[in-house]
């Protein structure tokens, strides 16, 4: 074998006009690469752009006046004052911290009811798995508001038959009156109704492990939670990261269920609830398109954090994949 590859190997090393030509076939390559995937994605970026930056600098442009949609003549000119009542206001900090809270509790519960149920999607033969992995899917196919609403119903004071099962609470118990049985509601709706999508997700992730990595494993002797975290879990840190990003992205976003339930009572209310009171029923433009900024900025932060923790090369990931 040596004596067949050696010669051309040492032949390009030592031609340097060779490695240049190597390098600019391997460039050109990777451009008409690029030049191609900007003509297919092109289209629907330029469409992204117009249908989400105007809202974006409109709210951004608004954020700057004191600006009350009942007094239109009144518009004055402010600066970043409009931030500064957000941040000293404690209203924003709980609205935060609640979506916080709902966030990191729904997507981490998710996140591990979603991988058991791949595992068990990922594992059904025969004529099971399309009627399990239908079944499983249902929640997901129902709309957020009868979701919502369901949930409330169930947990109603006068309508709910939760009290019931729940029987050391009481049959007086208000679960929408304390804020943290109410928040607890909230999470309980939103995991039981994207937590489908998460695992539909990471079972896209699992199929893509290779299974000789497992017998492989197995051969060595690793037990079957060695080989979950050694093997399994390691080949699906892109679609875990995918995931999470886009889970916690939509949990931060939460209004429906809040708006549902409480309406923001009881302390519950989170920063799109809290930017929809603002902009709609006080009709404070300039505060609501602030908060909305802000709600902007956290995503953002939810973005950089999530990539960054990762380190995953989604288009190296593709390509091996």
């Amino acid at each position: 074998m040596s004596a067949t590859t050696t010669p051309q190997a040492a032949g390009v090393a030592q031609d340097p006009a060779g490695r240049k030509r190597a390098a600019r076939r391997g460039t050109d390559r990777s451009r008409q690469e690029a030049r191609l995937g900007w003509y297919l994605a092109g289209p629907a970026f330029v469409i992204l752009v117009l249908v989400t930056g105007y809202p974006i600098l409109q709210a951004l442009y608004d954020s700057l006046w004191s600006y009350r949609l009942t007094a239109p003549d009144d518009r004055e000119f402010v600066g970043l004052r409009n931030y500064g009542v957000i941040l000293t206001d404690p209203l924003w900090w709980s609205s935060l911290g609640n979506t916080v809270l709902i966030t990191v509790v729904t997507v981490a519960v998710e996140l591990v009811i979603g991988f058991a149920l791949a595992m068990v999607m990922h594992k059904v033969l025969g004529w099971l798995r399309p009627i399990v992995r239908t079944a499983i899917l249902i929640p997901y196919a129902i709309i957020t508001v009868v979701s919502a609403y369901a949930w409330q119903y169930a947990f109603d004071l006068t309508t709910g038959f939760m009290n019931s099962v729940v029987w050391w609470v009481g049959d007086d118990y208000d679960w929408f009156a304390n804020k943290w049985t109410a928040l607890l509601v909230i999470c309980l709706s939103e995991i039981w109704k994207t937590t489908p999508f998460i695992s539909l997700l990471l079972l896209a992730g699992l199929a893509q492990v290779p299974e000789d990595m497992h017998e492989a494993a197995k051969v060595d002797g690793a037990t079957a939670w060695e080989r979950l975290w050694r093997v399994t879990l390691p080949n699906m840190k892109a679609s875990i990261m995918v995931a999470l990003l886009f889970r916690a992205l939509d949990a931060f976003r939460i209004f429906d269920n809040v708006y549902i339930m409480t309406g923001g009572a009881a302390g519950t209310e989170v920063v799109s609830s809290l930017a929809y009171n603002q902009t709609i029923s006080r009709l404070e433009i300039g505060l609501g398109s602030a908060v909305s900024v802000m709600l902007f900025l956290c995503v953002l932060l939810i973005c950089f954090i999530a990539i960054k923790g990762f380190r995953v090369d989604l288009a190296r990931a593709r390509g091996e994949g």
